[in-house]
């Protein structure tokens, strides 16, 4: 059996605080590092896929076979434009799934069995999970999936709120299907240090959960980039925004190899 793989999801229920974005550059980031990642795209929107080069229309299967019993997330995974980095791409037809899965006695596990098969077949240094943009099913699974949690937070009023609710979600799935599931960090995205109450906030978040020490800025490179479906380091990677990435991938293969 191949060696386990570090799981995280990237995740966070309010929509536009850069989670694919964290999710699409840490994955290029640590695949930069000879790391061998694995980006599954839970969002039925695909923009983790498109983010990466993978268009919808050019989809044969996609992560909605996986969690269907269709195919195997190694049948369904495709290598992208960065060396050692994979993805296992979304289309619309993922919303049917909470659909489909309600009734079923599994409905909540069928992300974390087939990643564990796919581990049997195929070596991943880390398998990061882009979640959408809500607290449903879909996500769930990615929770259930998951060892780790990563949470994308921009510093605005409503974050803490936001933050909360996510945190008692964690913990409900903590209690009952994934209970070694944990909080690898908050990273702070879209971060303009001219603001006051981006400092307040962090601050804030910092007095309660580890915030990783990589910032990352509003960047108009970083936004650009995935029109081009390209991570930023490759659109540029001299980008303060890959720039940010890259130092997060950095400080997390520092954490994770001190914990080893």
């Amino acid at each position: 059996m191949s060696k386990a793989s570090r799981i995280v999801a990237v995740v966070n229920q309010k929509g536009g605080v850069g989670k694919t974005t964290t999710a699409v550059n840490l994955a290029a980031s640590l695949a930069a590092a000879e790391r061998r990642t694995l980006l599954i795209d839970m969002d039925p929107q695909g923009n983790a896929s498109s983010g990466v080069g993978v268009h919808p229309k050019g989809v044969h299967k996609s992560v909605y076979d996986a969690l269907i019993g269709r195919a195997s997330l190694g049948e369904v995974a495709s290598p992208t434009a960065v060396r050692n980095l994979f993805v296992v791409p979304s289309t619309q037809d993922l919303v049917a799934a909470e659909l489909e899965l309600v009734d079923e006695a599994d409905r909540a596990v069928r992300l974390r069995d087939a990643i564990t098969k796919v581990q049997e077949d195929t070596s991943y240094d880390y398998i990061l999970i882009d979640c959408p943009p809500s607290l449903g099913l879909l996500t769930v699974n990615a929770l259930v999936a998951a060892q780790e949690v990563i949470v994308p937070l921009q510093c605005e009023y409503y974050a803490l709120e936001g933050l909360t609710h996510l945190m008692a979600t964690i913990d409900r799935v903590r209690a009952g299907l994934n209970p070694s599931l944990g909080v690898k960090g908050i990273v702070l995205t879209m971060f303009d240090p001219r603001n006051n109450l981006a400092h307040q906030v962090a601050n804030e978040v910092k007095n309660h959960f580890h915030v990783f020490e990589s910032v990352i800025p509003r960047n108009v490179r970083l936004s650009e980039a995935p029109s081009h479906g390209k991570p930023a380091l490759l659109y540029d990677v001299s980008s303060k925004g890959a720039q940010g990435y890259l130092s997060l991938a950095r400080e997390i293969l520092g954490g994770d190899a001190a914990t080893s």
